[in-house]
């Protein structure tokens, strides 16, 4: 769940409506960027990225039965660096423009193709992920697809994208 520039209250606020349906659908539920937050609410785990904080405070803050997620943007030796950590997987990307999040530096799918060839720890794409524009990263084979304005902003609603979005994965 990635919220910026929301108050702590509202945060947690939103966290309670929303983890009990994951837990019902036994799905975990993982805040972007406050493992503070994460730990106190008992979220299932904590998503970093090298601006944030070290692996290693992310880690004592959620404990070590909680989930680890990294960003690693383009770099295969940092994702290496943090699966060596103890990291439960790591996210390339951006892949694509988003309004979400200014992007940087644009990652190309090969990256997750490499990764998976040479590596067995799971790999998330993240950044301007659309129904339209998916193929090649699911092709390259990540494990799991992070999607914000491509489920919210989703002509027919957010319902109809994740059903399309988990039929492009199905077919995989």
């Amino acid at each position: 769940m990635r919220i910026k520039n929301e108050t702590d209250e509202n945060i947690i606020n939103l966290i309670k409506t929303i983890k009990p349906i994951c837990d019902k659908n036994k799905k975990p539920l993982i805040l972007n960027d406050r493992p503070d937050l994460a730990a106190s609410i008992k979220c299932a785990g904590v998503h970093i990225g090298p601006d944030d904080m070290s692996y290693e405070e992310a880690r004592t803050m959620v404990g070590k039965n909680a989930l680890v997620g990294f960003s690693c943007k383009g770099s295969k030796e940092i994702a290496t660096e943090m699966t060596k950590k103890g990291a439960n997987y790591v996210a390339f990307g951006a892949f694509y423009d988003s309004p979400t999040k200014k992007v940087k530096i644009k990652v190309n799918p090969e990256i997750i193709r490499a990764w998976k060839a040479s590596e067995n720890s799971p790999c998330v794409a993240i950044g301007g992920i659309k129904i339209t524009n998916c193929a090649p990263i699911i092709e390259a084979g990540a494990d799991f697809l992070a999607i914000s304005s491509g489920i919210w902003q989703f002509s027919k609603g957010p319902l109809a994208a994740i059903e399309h979005f988990g039929e492009k994965l199905l077919a995989k």
